[in-house]
């Protein structure tokens, strides 16, 4: 559209002149309507309503003036105003959208007090001035949008670290109130502390996918839709997750030692959903824990979640009470190798103790655990009372039994911790 010299004209009056002369109403008309239709304009304040605001209003309408004289789009002088315009209203809160449906409400209205006046005769104009109106809107709103999200892109770097500095004093029990402060947090009564593990999405596994794009995807899914399950006025979800799990700190306005099975109840859910909408199996520990509390909550939440991985729990969210045997277990002690060396007999015949483990787990039922081991229930019978010779301890004795399901226990954290 360069190097036009003639006038758009309607009713045999150029645009521009019909434009200029009402200028100053047209731009208090779009800022009447910028009221009504986007009410989030009539939040900001009068001043910079009546003032920034309609300036804007009133040199996009110049710009645009501008256009139709010369047949050419804004330069990069115009631009740039725009781009620091739109970066403004992010500033201010106001939702992109509006920002855009600013500029789409301020064309209508310039082309409402125009287009009455063409005649049949101006179909050519008409044409030509609407191109460039949508040629005009489509430079205006993707110049704002950029700057818009440049803008918003500075904010949540900004907002971010300040949130991941907030994270770190926590998690080194340093003092946490002033980043609480830098990162426009509240502190709550207190954080359920989650070490998670994530598993893999059928995606980083299927043939042909980049499995780095499918597990980013899933991390970010997991990291949302957490934070969209707490309410906002609790305060902010802390959360240092990468694709294999992490650490996340949930706020909770009920003190620690005040909460009850609806809360746990609530998490279990959450945490729930959150495998479910990644399309992963979750596990994570849990701790419950004051602001200056979280380091050592946090410490003992990995703690507990890799005691239900050991064990081979299934999938879920884990207090310290859930594996309480297994975790006092699995601490170095004169008590616990001697438990593991109840089974030291058993060493060199795997077959054994897989049976023990397999009969122990289940509800001691020789049928199910044949069934198990896709073997006879004789075989199964046979094996217990190998094991019964070799060790003294005999599972059809239930006196026995809680000392057998300690020393399984027990020699699982000691072979598992020569293994590592």
């Amino acid at each position: 559209m360069t190097g036009r010299r003639t006038a758009i004209s309607f009713g045999g009056v150029p645009l521009e002149q019909r434009l200029t002369r009402s200028l100053r109403q047209l731009a208090a008309t779009v800022l009447e309507e910028l009221v009504e239709e986007l009410p989030v304009y009539g939040t900001l304040p009068t001043e910079q309503l009546r003032g920034e605001i309609a300036r804007v209003v009133e040199q996009s309408i110049r710009t645009f003036v501008g256009v139709l004289s010369t047949g050419e789009l804004p330069g990069p002088e115009h631009l740039a105003a725009l781009r620091e315009s739109a970066a403004r209203r992010a500033e201010d809160g106001v939702p992109l959208a509006a920002v855009i449906s600013a500029y789409h409400l301020g064309a209508r209205v310039c082309w409402d007090a125009v287009a009455p006046e063409a005649g049949p005769g101006d179909l050519p104009a008409v044409l030509a001035a609407h191109r460039l109106l949508l040629q005009y809107l489509q430079r205006m709103t993707a110049t704002a949008s950029t700057g818009y999200a440049q803008e918003r892109q500075a904010a949540f770097g900004e907002e971010y670290a300040a949130r991941q500095g907030l994270l770190s004093a926590l998690l080194e029990g340093a003092p946490a109130l002033q980043a609480a402060g830098r990162a426009g947090v509240r502190l709550p009564a207190c954080y359920l502390v989650l070490s998670l593990a994530v598993g893999a999405h059928p995606d980083e596994l299927a043939p042909g996918v980049d499995t780095m794009v499918a597990a980013r995807r899933k991390a970010r899914r997991l990291r949302v839709e957490l934070e969209r399950h707490v309410d906002p006025a609790l305060g902010a979800v802390l959360s240092m997750l990468s694709v294999d799990g992490g650490v996340a700190l949930v706020p909770r306005d009920t003190p620690a030692d005040a909460l009850d099975a609806a809360d746990w109840k609530w998490l279990d859910a959450v945490v729930g959903y959150m495998s479910r909408m990644c399309g992963a199996d979750i596990t994570a520990g849990v701790v419950a824990a004051r602001p200056e509390d979280v380091a050592d909550a946090a410490a003992l939440s990995a703690e507990v979640r890799e005691v239900a991985m050991t064990f081979g729990r299934p999938p879920g969210v884990y207090r310290l009470g859930d594996v309480a045997l297994e975790y006092q277990l699995t601490r170095p002690g004169p008590a616990r190798d001697q438990l593991a060396a109840l089974l030291e007999p058993l060493s060199g015949k795997p077959e054994l103790l897989d049976t023990l483990g397999a009969f122990m787990a289940g509800p001691i039922d020789r049928r199910q655990t044949a069934a198990q081991l896709q073997v006879h229930p004789n075989t199964v019978d046979y094996r217990l009372r190998k094991v019964a010779a070799l060790t003294g301890l005999d599972t059809s004795r239930p006196a026995d039994l809680p000392t057998i399901r300690a020393a399984l226990v027990a020699h699982r954290a000691v072979m598992g911790g020569r293994a590592g």
